[in-house]
């Protein structure tokens, strides 16, 4: 059976949320609200769709999104049951009447075959207007894949629109960083376990982006920059084996830009980038740069690349 987890704060587009819940033409599921102690109250909306929803709800005293999103997330999941299957919602986002259905339909096919499931989407603003054309999917697709085709702004992805074997999240969990930016990449990425995502083309879920939400925020640039660099060097560190020395030339270097927006490279880290340019088909070009370098520094190098 299927979990959907809202980990609530904001009212402003929970009832949206809430009807399209309810209007889904499969309703074999079970919903588990977690309210991060906020100041929007939303026990009067949840008790007009008591009725119409399986909804167990929680509030919580202490505020946890505040500093860390992730943790806000993991005492959610706490509150499912027996549920196989995990879908976290956002509070502002709206599913297609047919997601539900459609799922159930694909597991019954697939459910050995894979450990992520995803939807098409479309980008919604804070009129509920539609803002994007609908962005598909190949219908699978290694998870290492789908990520490099976001990086290369080839598509996007957020959490709204994935379900995920409940397994995989205690196996694995999600990632702290800032803001949970980059939390759930990392998740798919883990929680895949060599498997290809299966993507569900005909449901859409729609993604809100307003300046309400953390998407939308201008006021959080720099711990976003921060969690970008740090899971990049996760990829280049712990997920090479998963890219081309191509690939992750291009993820370095994107690294080292957003460094660099905020302040000067380490020894260190340009050290590193230069190990990454070696192995880069062009090493030649990089080796004679290597060669300029002080004996200590390459020391330092050759000790890196092992």
């Amino acid at each position: 059976m299927l979990a959907i987890v809202i980990p609530y704060y904001k009212k402003a587009f929970f009832r949206e949320c809430l009807e399209s819940l309810a209007q889904q033409t499969n309703q074999n599921f079970n919903l588990y609200i977690g309210n991060d102690a906020s100041p929007e109250d939303p026990t009067e909306l949840i008790e007009e769709y008591k009725f119409q929803l399986k909804i167990e709800y929680k509030r919580f005293e202490k505020n946890l999104g505040g500093i860390s999103l992730t943790q806000q997330w993991d005492r959610c999941l706490q509150l499912v049951r027996d549920e196989e299957w995990i879908m976290i919602l956002g509070d502002d986002d709206v599913l297609g009447e047919q997601v539900v259905a459609s799922w159930y339909q694909s597991l019954k096919e697939v459910e050995k075959k894979t450990n992520v499931f995803r939807f098409a989407t479309v980008i919604i603003d804070a009129q509920s207007k539609s803002v994007s054309t609908k962005f598909t999917h190949p219908i699978w697709e290694q998870s290492v894949d789908s990520f490099y085709r976001r990086f290369t702004n080839r598509t996007r992805s957020s959490l709204s629109e994935h379900i995920f074997r409940k397994n995989c999240y205690l196996k694995y969990g999600f990632y702290n960083f800032p803001l949970a930016w980059h939390s759930d990449d990392r998740a798919w990425l883990d929680f895949s376990e060599g498997k290809s995502i299966l993507t569900i083309n005909k449901a859409t879920v729609f993604i809100r982006n307003s300046a309400l939400n953390i998407s939308g925020k201008t006021d959080n640039f720099e711990d976003k920059i921060n969690a970008s660099i740090l899971f990049y060097e996760y990829l280049i560190t712990q997920k090479k084996r998963l890219f081309t020395n191509k690939q992750l030339l291009e993820i370095a270097r994107s690294r080292v830009n957003l460094i660099l927006r905020l302040r000067d490279l380490s020894l260190k880290e340009r050290v590193a980038l230069v190990a990454i340019h070696l192995r880069h088909p062009d090493r030649e070009i990089y080796k004679r740069t290597v060669e300029k370098l002080p004996s200590d520094l390459k020391s330092l190098l050759r000790r890196w690349i092992k």
